[in-house]
């Protein structure tokens, strides 16, 4: 894929930048020391973050990879934690990618493949601790990703924008999109959205009701068997909590560190059971699994997506897959598909199309009668 517009990255916009760091600054990396560099680990730089280097190294901080003077197995290891996270989910959380062969029944051999898949995605370079940028040699513009195992967003719309952002709090609104394949797959809003993954919204609530509304909606979710990160659970425990919900077990739930996020899902079944919320979901008697909660749930996702608290890309494939596809197709929702898929489409996203039509699109099944007619 190439890289999305933005201005070229110039030695003396570089320095600029990297006045903004807290970080000491010491001479920049020559053409020599940078091909060297290359050769030496087997990947490239990108052409904006030649030019950054070539500007000056940051150092005196261990979240800076030394590229003149670091220890060969630590800048090794920092080149290889993006697969060797990749791997971990694969074997620890069940983690598949949909491009590659079906998955061996045994994790040993499973591993092995996804080694051998992994093999040829694109290289990412660290920037700065988890953010890395493509490693694509002679181009600039490419957005930086933060990478964390399959956790994996855009922290950046290109690296003068990654700067701003990270040690500044500022930055520019392009509307970015992941520009090489394979990583593409995980970045929220784009093409190859995960859509078995838990739906990658943020907390919308700000009354007592749609407080309860959400745990609800998440309920329906894993009604329908979708799977939720722990983090999101204690989220809407929280916002509940905060908007005055009383419940035994919200404080509970609400209140539990990373390292008891294992108990999340019980204690999110006891507060939904203590708001007496499982009873009101719907039943599953149709001849369409789950079909009343799903309808339900595509109404949800739209007013996600129109409220911004998800991305209309992610939005439009999530429900294209747990609504439109496993509802049979509905002909009423065949115009949010079509433009879910134009905006996925590949020279689309080399283009920067807009994700607005599928907002438009939302809004309009909104405002008509629920299920739409077909």
């Amino acid at each position: 894929m190439t890289a999305q517009s933005a201005p070229s990255l110039t030695l003396e916009a570089a320095r600029d930048l990297q006045n903004m760091l807290r970080a000491e600054i010491g001479p920049g990396l020559s053409e020599r020391e940078l091909d060297a560099v290359e050769a030496r680990f087997g990947f490239t730089f990108s052409a904006d973050h030649r030019v950054f280097l070539a500007a000056g190294l940051p150092q005196g901080s261990q979240h800076w990879p030394d590229w003149r003077n670091g220890d060969y197995q630590d800048l090794a290891g920092r080149l290889s934690r993006p697969i060797e996270g990749v791997l971990f989910d694969v074997e620890h959380n069940s983690f598949w990618h949909p491009s590659w062969p079906p998955r061996p029944p045994e994790t040993p051999h499973a591993l092995k493949v996804a080694r051998s898949q992994l093999a040829t995605a694109p290289q990412l370079v660290p920037v700065y601790s988890h953010r890395y940028l493509p490693g694509t040699a002679g181009e600039y513009g490419h957005p930086v990703l933060s990478v964390h195992q399959t956790d994996i967003i855009i922290y950046g719309d290109h690296l003068a924008d990654y700067i701003r952002r990270e040690f500044t709090g500022r930055a520019t609104r392009l509307a970015a999109h992941a520009t090489v394949g394979f990583w593409s797959y995980f970045v929220h809003g784009t093409a190859g959205t995960d859509v078995t993954a838990p739906t990658p919204h943020t907390p919308y609530a700000v009354t007592a009701q749609e407080a309860v509304e959400y745990l609800r909606m998440l309920a329906l979710e894993r009604l329908i068997g979708r799977q939720h990160y722990p983090h999101q659970l204690i989220e809407a425990g929280l916002t509940a909590l905060l908007l005055d919900i009383e419940t035994d077990s919200l404080p509970l739930l609400a209140g539990l560190s990373r390292t008891e996020h294992d108990r999340a899902d019980t204690l999110f079944d006891h507060v939904l059971t203590e708001l007496a919320l499982p009873e009101c979901l719907p039943a599953d008697d149709t001849d369409i699994p789950w079909e009343t909660a799903r309808w339900e749930l595509v109404r949800w996702w739209l007013r996600l997506i129109v409220n911004g608290s998800l991305a209309p890309g992610a939005g439009g494939d999530v429900i294209t897959y747990e609504g439109w596809s496993a509802l049979g197709r509905p002909r009423s929702l065949q115009p949010l598909v079509d433009k879910v898929n134009a905006y996925n489409d590949w020279a689309a996203i080399r283009h920067g199309t807009s994700d607005q039509a599928i907002v438009a699109e939302a809004e309009r099944l909104l405002a008509g009668p629920w299920p739409p007619p077909e």
